[in-house]
């Protein structure tokens, strides 16, 4: 079945495109960790002012060997490309575990024939 890991990232008014640019720049080894499907970072639009770091696992031990690997610290690490706490462009941090219980997919075009 498959595992979801969220983080829930707190970023004050204003970051959020730095948090953004150095999620583009991160190492990305996650992509080549044993048992990852897929990463999505997500922009809050209203109601929150908190980014979701969404990533699919194959399992729970495939996401925690990921978490517990040198690529891991080493990817956050190089992620946060700064040179002090106060230079974070988020100030929380909250992670969340899922099993999928149900999954249904639409059609991979959104917008099939334009």
């Amino acid at each position: 079945m498959t595992f979801v890991a969220i983080n829930m990232l707190t970023v004050p008014e204003g970051e959020g495109a730095k948090l953004e640019e150095r999620f583009r720049g991160r190492a990305g080894a996650v992509d080549r960790a044993t048992g990852f499907v897929d990463f999505e970072l997500l922009r809050p639009i209203s109601g929150t002012n908190r980014y979701m770091v969404l990533t699919h696992w194959r399992s729970r031990e495939d996401f925690a060997a990921w978490t517990e690997s040198q690529s891991f610290r080493h990817g956050h690490a190089s992620a946060t490309g700064r040179e002090s706490e106060s230079d974070s462009s988020a100030t929380g941090s909250e992670i969340m575990t899922f099993e999928v219980a149900q999954l249904s997919s639409g059609e991979s075009d959104p917008n099939p024939g334009e």
